[in-house]
């Protein structure tokens, strides 16, 4: 039996359209899988992948970046030193007792509480996002909505002027060059850098406006918070602020757009949905588990692991592919199939453990309202076009166009 290989798929648009296949037929052949291309270790089984989350003592969070970085040729790591000092603090690049410090700063200004009190706003900026199409009879869902509702929101939570919105658009594309296409590159990198070290500049310089005049916004609070007399250091602020924008859109806006494609390929899922509003938080926890918006996560091995029958050797990386763990057959039957009927309440879309995505809830919420108003405002909606624009990333699941008509 000829085993498939992940890196023969990497340079394949039809992969980035369709990846599952490819992940059905790794988990059956080979679930602990070499890839070359990526430097790591591929995990597409569930209880692999769950296994690995939740063990940060055998699998680490810290140094990931600087790993896939020492693949590079010597002069071109000596020029990437600006992104291993970025990604050698922050919560998401720390384990315990790193981690539980500056998430338990983080979390008493991010706080479910404080973002159910959004739910208003939310509705607000999608009611005029929408005003704003009514009359075309037509729009693009990632530009009129899913992207500037998320934007928007999170902008109005960490403080950051909305004229600039549209740079951290294009900032997080650049950082998304570096980070997001599994594989770190000398070309990727010519074109991230200068984008990368820009963003940093401009969000040192604005948490050096917000310790000379406090707002009410969550940069302000993360200065300010203590905890036990501890503070975040300035790296720490800068490299967990931008973590918080880029988890602040990428997952929401991704599942709005790949959310309501798939409602739209399966006509009677979004006639159920329609019909009920109620079914409208099962079947985002559906959507979630149906196209996983982040859908590749990594450890690095902290000590020799035995996993699948393979032997993981100290300081390799190891990919968690949430996505195929969320069509794995062994945890929801007949995974391919929309159910928004579904207990999907098992999926690991937000990750596991200690590490579990804080904005969960907020994503959630957007993408609740945004739904329900999609399908109550536009009871006939459909694809313009069958074409779908789909970004080609194995860490994000997204579109970059969805052209629907009303």
């Amino acid at each position: 039996m000829t085993r498939v290989k992940l890196d023969d798929f990497l340079d394949k648009p039809e992969f980035y359209r369709d990846p599952y296949p490819v992940y059905h037929e790794l988990r059956a052949s080979d679930p602990v899988h070499w890839s070359e291309i990526m430097g790591s270790w591929v995990l597409t089984r569930y209880d692999d992948v769950v296994a690995t989350m939740r063990d940060p003592r055998r699998f680490s969070s810290a140094g990931r970046h600087a790993l896939s970085l020492d693949r590079l040729p010597a002069e071109v790591r000596k020029r990437a030193k600006p992104i291993y000092e970025h990604y050698a603090v922050g919560m998401i690049h720390a384990d315990p007792p790193d981690h539980t410090r500056m998430r338990a700063l983080v979390n008493k200004v991010f706080t479910v509480r404080a973002m159910e009190s959004l739910r208003p706003r939310v509705q607000a900026i999608v009611d005029g996002l929408l005003d704003a199409v009514q009359g075309d009879g037509e729009m693009d869902v990632m530009t009129a909505l899913a992207y500037p509702l998320p934007v928007a929101i999170i902008s109005r939570i960490l403080g950051i002027p909305e004229e600039d919105n549209d740079r951290f658009r294009y900032w997080n594309e650049g950082v998304n060059e570096l980070t997001a296409t599994g594989r770190t590159t000398e070309a990727n990198l010519a074109r991230g850098l200068p984008i990368f070290v820009n963003m940093r500049a401009y969000l040192r310089e604005l948490i050096e406006k917000r310790r000379r005049d406090p707002q009410d916004d969550l940069l302000s609070a993360l200065v300010q918070v203590e905890n036990g007399g501890d503070r975040l250091s300035e790296e720490e602020l800068i490299t967990n602020y931008q973590t918080l924008i880029t988890a602040g859109f990428e997952t929401t806006m991704n599942l709005i757009g790949t959310g309501l494609l798939a409602l739209l390929l399966h006509p009677e899922e979004f006639s159920r949905l329609q019909a009920d509003p109620s079914l409208a938080e099962p079947a985002i926890e559906e959507l979630l588990r149906y196209e996983t918006p982040f859908q590749r996560n990594w450890r690095v091995a902290a000590q020799d692991v035995e996993l699948g029958g393979k032997q993981i050797e100290r300081g390799q990386l190891v990919a968690q592919m949430l996505g195929a763990a969320n069509r794995d057959p062994e945890v929801f039957p007949d995974p391919d199939r929309l159910d928004i009927r579904r207990d999907s309440g098992r999926h690991i879309a937000f990750g596991y453990g200690i590490h579990f995505c804080i904005g969960a809830p907020l994503a959630r919420i957007e993408a609740d309202i945004a739904f329900r108003t999609l399908l109550q405002r536009f009871p006939a909606l459909r694809l313009k076009h069958e074409n779908v624009d789909w970004r080609e990333q194995i860490v994000f699941r997204g579109l970059n166009s969805l052209m629907v008509e009303f």
